[in-house]
């Protein structure tokens, strides 16, 4: 009997322990006050550490257990709320924007008088303070730092033929006016970087099958803006390489520890994004950590890569603190990087940083200078941008550029997945380096052109030929696209011209009978990642402008981007552009849309368009 009871209250507690730790999903919504859906909240259980994200939809779907009472929603600049689980299956949530008092900015802005005298002034005006809301009400603290884009013009074609360029696959621009958005304020002018918009998204090209690593992509349709222009997309698509094949990588996370990143959505999503790309090494990979702060530091030696709890451990145990010594922290990276050199292999160090150099090597004169002598050692950098308000835009990407490498701006830990697994061997991997463009217009079919975007990757004609002028590079799956303009002969449009050439001959009709047909050729050099000489790709282009409606969802999607950026820059030469046109233009070519980027857009598209309307409000 004793037995009998034992057995029968062994199971009483096994079903109460059961009971006790059975789990469930938790799905949802989250949207703003306007029915909006907001992507990048955190979803916890209050508490405990588990907690997820919403996606691009504002879904998201959490495992609770029965013990678990509270869900907490956070995102910056709205307020967090708090919602019991009891028996609840599906719990929806609408979010409201953090209403801030202009005392309470100042407060947390400047601190009290004891907590003014006891920081440096630098870092008490950035210590606190949630800089999306203070620079609507005093944008004089505002001190992000963006290079000035001078539009690109349109080109005579009988006396500017060539038009020549570097490639330029970093997206920052995208991610960075996203973040303004989701913000609730516009970006300023310079920080649209139209190609940037352009080749944040994914395009349907081929995939190369030649002797070169990548194929092109060319297509023509009437000019959405300006019915009496064409619209000229050409495409490359480099070659995708599986990461097994990928071949060892010697990394050197440079890390900024400096007081300016102790915001959330700085140092804390640096180390979660970090923690995305640990898990993605391989034994054969190796990891060194270099931090800066008031000095730089060594705070792990070249690791490999499935000792993935040590990595992680030196990441979690980063705090921020002090000044910014980025110029010392790259040399220290640099040597460090050299000294584990692996002979064919991806030797590459990814800095993380506001950007905000303030000690020591900052000059973007000084920084160029030093990233140009090392890429010539086979170390490449990528730059990954976080935070807002001190945010350096222009420094980074200059560092990026002549690093021979990728710049990227992390928003939220959805992009940060993006950048680091998903195209994880893109960008860390190189298949071809100094690519260059460089398009011929034939004069008796093109009257003017304009290449649109690329103002700071414009090259000088000779140097297409010239194997000592650096250009972009391009890792592996990546795509690059540019858009032109044109200007068909024979348009009757007054095009730019100069006075007749006196000691000049000037050309002769250029219509041989085997060029005829052909609108322009297009020609790439670029070389092999370890190679000092470049190889040539040449393609002619011929044929007849669909009308916009008819061209493929290719080129829709990226007329749709153009006149977005346009419209934000208040470009010249947006047309009849307007956001109404943009997100119908868009929404026509969202296609599958696996990843939600495209209908993301869109959804930014009518963001923009609201925070236009206040903003025209408060002029009246």
């Amino acid at each position: 009997m004793k037995n009998s009871l034992k057995i029968f209250a062994i199971l009483i507690l096994s079903a109460v322990m059961i009971s006790f730790t059975e789990s469930r999903n938790i799905t949802g919504k989250v949207s703003d006050d306007q029915g909006k859906a907001l992507a990048g909240v955190s979803v916890s259980v209050k508490g405990s550490a588990n907690g997820t994200i919403t996606d691009f939809n504002g879904n998201y779907k959490i495992t609770v257990k029965d013990q678990d009472k509270v869900l907490v929603f956070s995102l910056i600049g709205y307020q967090s709320l708090e919602k019991n689980i009891g028996d609840k299956s599906i719990i929806n949530v609408t979010m409201s924007p953090e209403i801030v008092l202009m005392e309470d900015l100042e407060l947390k802005a400047y601190g009290n008088k004891k907590e003014r005298a006891s920081m440096p002034a630098s870092y008490a005006a950035g210590k606190a303070y949630d800089q999306a809301y203070f620079q609507r009400y005093n944008n004089n603290f505002n001190t992000e730092g963006y290079a000035s884009i001078n539009e690109n013009g349109y080109k005579n074609v009988k006396n500017n033929p060539l038009s020549t360029f570097s490639i330029d696959v970093d997206n920052a621009s995208y991610t960075n006016i996203r973040r303004f958005i989701n913000n609730g304020s516009l970006p300023p002018a310079d920080a649209v970087r139209i190609e940037e918009m352009i080749n944040y998204f994914k395009y349907d090209y081929p995939e190369p099958n030649g002797e070169h690593p990548f194929s092109v992509y060319t297509e023509l349709a009437i000019c959405p803006w300006n019915g009496k222009h064409q619209l000229l997309q050409v495409g490359l698509r480099g070659k995708s390489i599986d990461k097994t094949s990928l071949p060892p990588s010697n990394l050197v996370f440079l890390i900024d520890v400096s007081g300016s990143m102790e915001d959330p959505n700085k140092l804390p999503l640096l180390k979660s994004a970090f923690g995305l790309l640990v898990n993605e090494l391989r034994p054969q990979d190796h990891v060194a950590i270099v931090v800066y702060a008031g000095a730089a530091g060594l705070v792990l030696e070249s690791t490999p890569g499935n000792k993935k709890e040590v990595i992680m451990s030196a990441i979690d145990n980063l705090e921020a603190g002090g000044s910014t010594a980025g110029g010392a922290g790259l040399k220290l990276a640099y040597n460090e990087a050299e000294k584990n050199f692996v002979k064919g292999g991806n030797n590459r160090i990814i800095l993380a940083t506001d950007g905000d150099f303030n000690v020591g090597e900052s000059s973007n004169g000084g920084m160029e200078r030093l990233v140009e002598e090392k890429r010539e050692l086979g170390v490449f950098i990528t730059v990954l941008g976080f935070g807002m308000g001190n945010y350096k835009d222009d420094k980074m990407e200059i560092i990026a550029d002549k690093g021979n490498g990728n710049y990227a701006y992390i928003d939220n830990l959805q992009e940060a997945r993006r950048v680091l697994v998903r195209e994880f061997g893109g960008t860390l991997f190189t298949i071809a380096k100094d690519v260059k463009f460089q398009l011929e217009f034939n004069p008796a079919k093109v009257e003017s052109y304009r290449l649109i975007g690329y103002e700071n990757r414009l090259l000088n004609d000779e140097d297409f030929n010239d194997d000592t002028k650096d250009a972009g590079e391009m890792g592996s799956g990546h795509m690059v696209t540019a858009l032109y303009e044109i200007v068909r002969t024979g348009s009757g449009e007054k095009v730019p011209s100069i006075d007749p050439l006196k000691y000049q001959q000037s050309r002769s009709n250029v219509s041989e009978e085997s060029y005829s047909d052909e609108l322009l050729t297009i020609k790439v050099r670029y070389k092999k990642p370890d190679g000092s000489t470049s190889m040539l790709l040449e393609k002619p282009v011929r044929g007849n402008a669909d009308i916009i409606e008819e061209a493929s969802d290719n080129l829709r999607f990226a007329a749709a981007v153009i006149e977005f950026g346009m419209i934000l820059r208040e470009s010249e030469f947006k047309g009849t552009s307007t956001l109404d046109s943009a997100a119908k233009l868009a929404r026509s070519a969202k296609g599958e849309d696996e990843d939600g980027y495209r209908s993301e857009m869109i959804r930014l598209i009518a963001t923009a368009k609201d925070l236009r309307g206040l903003a025209d409000n408060e002029t009246r």
